[in-house]
């Protein structure tokens, strides 16, 4: 059937005829629906949890420290450059490597490297996902390419979902040129429906929250 053909009953079936103009689209509706602190810190752990996120609650800094140190458990493991990862003393930790500001260096320190460690701008408590702004201080390869993702993120940090998200920021490229969203571990089951993780990116994640 030749394509005009085809866009004809399209248009037929929608009332529309050759030529009109769209209707104005309607203002969109975002919805911010009323959640305390508490139940986004419970939601969003129980979204992460059920793709196999790995959670932690941190008490100061220090417990955050002392949690990812034993993850780590002495592994090669690269930070960015996020500020809040220093406070936490993160970058001090003796198998962590950080300040990188030459990209074909970090590329193969993230390479080589077994974990990566990253902040976090904020979480979604609907999903379970994270969203990273790409930036100097937070380069996307670090949660992209060791096989094991740790992100950091304050408490309240962790957004309702999306509406919220947009809400906040309305016009994300005006922050940066690629906001990520990590919701789980990577996995696809494109080969004979079998899910495997890691492919795309880290089949291990782990959030700690301040």
């Amino acid at each position: 059937m030749p394509l005009e053909n085809i866009v004809e009953q399209a248009r037929q079936a929608l009332g529309r005829r050759a030529g009109q103009s769209p209707e104005v689209p309607p203002p969109p509706r975002i919805r911010l629906p009323e959640m305390d602190a508490a139940a986004r810190l419970r939601r969003f752990f129980e979204a992460f949890e059920k793709l196999s996120g790995k959670t932690h609650l941190a008490a100061t800094r220090e417990d955050a420290c002392a949690y990812i140190e034993q993850v780590i458990a002495g592994r090669r493991a690269v930070a960015s450059n996020a500020p809040l990862l220093r406070e936490c003393g993160v970058t001090a930790l003796a198998s962590v490597r950080s300040g990188f500001t030459e990209r074909e260096a970090l590329r193969t320190e993230c390479a080589g490297a077994e974990i990566g460690i990253t902040g976090a701008d904020y979480a979604l408590a609907d999903t379970g996902s994270l969203v990273l702004f790409s930036s100097a201080e937070e380069a996307r390869m670090v949660s992209l390419l060791p096989p094991l993702h740790i992100a950091v993120i304050r408490r309240e940090r962790i957004l309702t979902g999306l509406d919220e998200l947009f809400d906040t920021v309305p016009l994300p490229s005006d922050r940066s040129s690629s906001m990520v969203f990590i919701t789980g571990p990577s996995r696809t089951a494109d080969i004979e429906q079998i899910l495997v993780r890691g492919v795309h990116g880290p089949g291990e994640i782990h959030v700690v929250v301040l």
